[in-house]
């Protein structure tokens, strides 16, 4: 049997299983969750110039996704808190 390192009760609470010095929200994911406001909103435009309900609608969606995808990714992080 391999003995366990030996940690301090103070700070029993502060093993994770993420790698040290790992990102909370990584910064990719809020890249991609920005290019897909940004495409969501040039849609929405761009339905708005033609006249076009539907791409304005889809664009709308688009948003809307990924506004919840990024307010989902900080709900995450706050119960990852350090």
């Amino acid at each position: 049997m391999v003995p366990k390192a030996y940690l301090p009760r103070h700070r029993a609470n502060d093993r994770t299983t993420r790698q040290e010095g790992s990102l909370k929200m990584g910064w990719d994911d809020k890249l991609e969750n920005k290019k897909d406001e940004a495409k969501g909103a040039a849609k929405e435009q761009l339905g708005k110039a033609t006249d076009d309900e539907q791409m304005q609608r889809e664009g709308k969606t688009d948003q809307t996704k990924s506004n919840l995808k990024q307010a989902g990714e900080k709900v995450k992080d706050a119960f990852r808190k350090d």
